[in-house]
């Protein structure tokens, strides 16, 4: 499965087409929380958080276990939620690697990360696991776990247990339901953040079946492209294997949240999961296939959306960052030039002063490394390709080089490097709530894109005051 970015069909930037906007193949979005067929969710508030928010979300299926594909934090504190919802798929599908699998249920407590807490962390996991199974009638070993919140704090096991017998007994197949999950997932996200892609497969028959695909997600800091980079949960009604979904999720991770970047530090928890109940009634999506294809373009599709409005939402931003690259050696150097210009301090500084500082991003630009051997496998390349170039510095040609902010080209490398432009013009048009920059590098066909957030004072007051 591939997608891509081209220039807009209706670009009206006649004066310099080539740095408009990319636009994508990927299928519309609409930001709500529609729960696929198969599934049941709710929430409520345990108390694990101080300020009396929803904390505990559960989502489940209403019968048999859903294929399960998962991406993990490499972190090497990686929290006892990630490392136990690893084992468990590990035991059900020891192909798998602990990457993809089957469900029943995924639970997770918002307040407490559950990172960095030892064995005795560890033993409060599996307690949740197991109050989580009792309290559903399935098996400890086909449940999910996520945590989020303060690092080295462990969950209060009391009030968890509750929070599960609470949830468990009222879990709603309906967009409320799922919606309520989305809520309690947040800590210091300011805004609800879901998407949902309506799209059409074959059943055996070869006739039409609408599916969905669902997401909700959590996430505002402690963002930077290394695997997942926060919290996500997806649903959808079609039927596929796990190691097929895996195909699907891998890649379109690579392409969004391996590319979104709030304030350049990763997590102990993130995880992304991707859950296929198959409750449709459409025929088994076999990879490679024309309608794995379809499907791997709205998962991805989910994913872009949750990526965006992270970015959009990060702690104190005031304005969403985006970078898109054209004219790469190929898409992994562009997706790295990319990252590296919106995770630059200097650049989301610069954002936010709504200073057309060019210098800065050509600066980010030149310093551009590609991501890990295992992200870029994930992305396309093969994996002695990625063995070979993991880590390594992106292409780029200073006198081919092309740099347009808020749709003002203000460098050109083509032609002697800097342009005259009009800086009021340019400070003007980078007020507002997402700003472009749009770079060219002259070399090729290889096109990505990066999201992330201005950097502002009241980051840093939020981050100086978490814990207290």
């Amino acid at each position: 499965m591939t997608t891509s970015l081209r220039p807009a069909a209706t670009d009206s930037n006649a004066a310099d087409p080539i740095l408009s906007s990319l636009a994508s193949d990927l299928p519309p979005v609409e930001r709500r929380a529609a729960i696929p067929r198969g599934f049941r969710a709710g929430a409520t508030a345990a108390g694990i958080k101080a300020s009396g928010r929803p904390d505990v979300a559960i989502v489940a299926t209403t019968d048999e276990p859903a294929a399960v594909a998962a991406v993990f934090t490499p972190n090497a504190f990686a929290a006892a939620p990630v490392r136990l919802s690893q084992e468990h798929l590990l035991a059900g599908e020891p192909a798998g690697g602990g990457r993809f699998g089957w469900a029943r249920a995924i639970v997770s407590t918002s307040g407490s990360a559950n990172a960095a807490t030892g064995p005795a962390g560890d033993a409060d996991q599996r307690e949740v696991a197991r109050r989580l199974g009792e309290a559903l009638g399935v098996p400890t070993g086909s449940t999910l776990l996520l945590s989020t919140g303060v690092i080295g704090t462990r969950l209060p096991l009391d009030r968890v247990a509750s929070g599960i017998t609470t949830v468990a007994a009222a879990l709603e197949s309906t967009d409320a339901g799922f919606e309520a999950a989305a809520v309690a997932l947040r800590t210091t996200d300011s805004r609800t953040k879901t998407a949902t892609v309506e799209l059409t497969l074959a059943d055996a028959a070869g006739r039409p079946v609408p599916v969905r695909v669902s997401g909700i997600c959590k996430g505002v800091g402690m963002i930077h492209p290394r695997m997942a980079t926060m919290l996500s949960i997806v649903l959808t009604d079609a039927t596929i294997a796990p190691a097929a979904l895996n195909g699907l999720l891998r890649p379109a991770a690579a392409r969004t949240w391996d590319q979104l970047s709030v304030d350049g530090d990763t997590s102990t928890n993130d995880t992304v999961f991707v859950l296929a109940s198959g409750a449709a009634g459409a025929a088994e999506v076999a990879a490679g296939t024309p309608d794995a294809a379809s499907l791997g373009r709205a998962i991805e599709a989910v994913a872009r959306d949750l990526a965006r409005q992270q970015a959009a939402d990060g702690e104190g931003a005031t304005t969403l960052l985006t970078c898109q690259v054209s004219g790469a050696a190929d898409d992994a150097d562009a997706r790295a030039v990319a990252r590296a210009v919106i995770s630059s301090s200097l650049v989301k500084a610069a954002a936010h002063g709504r200073d057309p500082n060019w210098g800065r991003i050509v600066g980010a630009a030149g310093n551009a490394r590609l991501a890990d051997a295992p992200v870029l496998e994930a992305g396309g390349l093969s994996g002695a390709e990625a063995a070979t170039r993991g880590g390594g510095p992106a292409v780029l040609d200073p006198d081919r080089l092309r740099v347009a902010i808020a749709g003002h080209l203000v460098f050109d490398g083509r032609a002697g490097g800097p342009v005259v432009f009009d800086r009021a013009a340019a400070r003007a048009a980078m007020n507002g709530p997402e700003l472009l920059v749009r770079l060219d590098l002259g070399l090729g066909d290889g096109t990505g894109e990066a999201f992330g957030c201005d950097l502002t004072e009241a980051y840093v007051i939020e981050n100086a005051e978490y814990t207290t």
